[in-house]
């Protein structure tokens, strides 16, 4: 048989739809050998997976061991013929079918798509027909995934504004190590506080990963334990009580790309078990199915936990956690960073008045005061939905940063003693303004010295001598005054 050439648009979509479906795999059932020959000739560029048998009875024991996303099936077999198996196979199979036949009439190709068949194809047919069924046949199981991915996902954006903002040193050389890491297809596991973007951070993994499928989030502490298994993994029809229809799982539609799991802490144990098998076999099964399927997905976890003490407390696989934890990356909290709270409250307040039609409220130096001096229990999370009451009322809400009373009596004094744009009196020298601030940092993070110098930009050493050198300063000043006083003390009873 002449093969003929495809168009270049053909050629662009086979292109785009492997790309796609990059672990796409196909069963051929034809008992004639030169055409089993020919097919898989013609299919190797589409498919990364190709298996070619001479009979129903052999096609099912190679499904009840691999998954298929298509079939290419002959009607006329010996033994069972394709129209009985494919009848068959409708109730509980997710593979696309294409019947093929040489003996074609009317009636056999009603029954054969009300059997399911995807499409239908009469020998001896052209190289390009063949190629147009199989291409519809991948393009309707891609558009069905991102379908199902953009209805989940909606209100998610995957453009530069999903991602982590900050320019601060810590943020600075967090993004380096994303940068570096991201085109690896190692798992990640991202620590921090509720709060600090940490699926922002997984999304920039992804983004700088150059994986071309795509990125699938889910949170493991939002889904009840009897769901989560199917959720990502999967299900046929009639595996459990309610499953109507089969359905691919998260793993499926992030073939390709990346697979976030967000509150990995919270997985219960059955189901650490059967992620740690996915995660060694790159293969998932779904529930209520024998066969297997291959998955190209780079895992990304993420949690507020302390994985260590979940393991010694019985609650995590440790298994599990060091197959995860090939690199970690901690996400600071906002209090460590707060020389990036002023650039965030601006993208959030131009982010959100697009969002919701509203005017920007304009920041001024007292506001701006006020929020990098708030602790941010929240985090970024807490930041963002500030600045959204603030774009709702017009101004910072008074009640929405609650701030201790002896640093609001600090602000109080400051605001009465500065003519406008500095935090603290003009009049002040640069020394007082440089202790004034290392105060009030050491305050923030109670007092815990090592965590003020990191967010001061010194060292440990640094900090420890500048509080000696202003307590010697104290003492001598105390002791001038002391002498001073008893001087003025002696002259007066003179």
């Amino acid at each position: 048989m002449t093969a003929h050439a495809t168009s270049p648009l053909r050629d662009s979509r086979r292109a785009s739809d492997e790309q796609r479906l990059p672990t796409a795999s196909v069963l051929i059932v034809d008992d004639e050998p030169g055409m089993r020959r020919y097919l898989e000739k013609a299919l190797t560029s589409r498919f990364a997976l190709i298996e070619c048998v001479d009979s129903v009875e052999q096609a099912e024991a190679l499904r009840s061991r691999l998954h298929f996303d298509l079939i290419l099936l002959d009607i006329r077999l010996p033994g069972r013929d394709g129209l009985e198996w494919d009848e068959a196979l409708a109730a509980d199979s997710v593979s696309d079918v294409v019947f093929m036949t040489a003996y074609a009439d009317l009636d056999t190709a009603v029954r054969a798509l009300r059997a399911g068949a995807s499409d239908f194809i009469i020998k001896p047919f052209r190289l390009e027909q063949l190629h147009a069924a199989v291409d519809r046949c991948l393009e309707r199981r891609q558009l069905a995934r991102e379908n199902f991915l953009l209805r989940r996902d909606n209100a998610r954006h995957q453009s530069e504004e999903a991602s982590l903002k900050g320019e601060s040193a810590a943020m600075r050389e967090l993004g380096q190590i994303i940068a570096r890491v991201a085109p690896a297809p190692s798992p990640v596991l991202i620590l921090g506080e509720s709060g600090t973007g940490k699926e922002l951070a997984a999304r920039d993994l992804h983004r700088l990963s150059g994986r071309r499928g795509a990125f699938v989030p889910i949170n493991c502490g939002a889904i009840s334990p009897e769901l989560l298994e199917s959720e990502l993994f999967g299900h046929l029809k009639g595996a459990f009580t309610g499953a109507h229809r089969g359905r691919d799982g998260l793993f499926s539609f992030a073939d390709g790309g990346t697979l976030f799991l967000d509150e990995i802490g919270e997985m219960p144990l059955a189901m650490q078990a059967k992620l740690l098998r996915v995660l060694e076999t790159r293969r998932v099964r779904p529930v209520g199915g024998e066969q297997e399927q291959a998955v190209d997905v780079r895992i990304v976890a993420a949690t507020h936990r302390t994985l260590e003490i979940e393991v010694a407390a019985g609650r995590f696989r440790e298994d599990l956690y060091y197959r995860l934890n090939v690199l970690s990356l901690t996400l600071p909290a906002l209090r460590e960073r707060p020389e990036d709270i002023p650039a965030l409250a601006q993208h959030f307040s131009q982010q959100l008045s697009r969002d919701l039609g509203l005017p920007p409220v304009p920041w001024d130096h007292a506001d701006l005061t006020r929020l990098c001096r708030y602790g941010w229990p929240g985090n970024v999370r807490e930041l963002k939905n500030v600045i959204e009451r603030s774009l709702l009322l017009g101004r910072l809400p008074g009640d929405a940063l609650p701030i201790d009373p002896k640093t609001a009596l600090r602000d109080e004094k400051n605001a009465t003693d500065t003519p406008g744009s500095s935090s603290y009196p003009l009049e002040w020298s640069l020394d007082a303004v440089e202790r004034a601030h290392l105060c009030a940092v050491l305050e923030r993070h109670a007092n815990n010295k090592s965590a003020a110098a990191r967010q001061l930009g010194i060292s440990r050493k640094t900090l420890d001598r500048k509080l000696t050198t202003w307590r010697s300063n104290d003492v001598d000043t105390h002791n001038d005054a002391d002498s001073s006083s008893g001087t003025r003390d002696a002259d007066d009873s003179a």
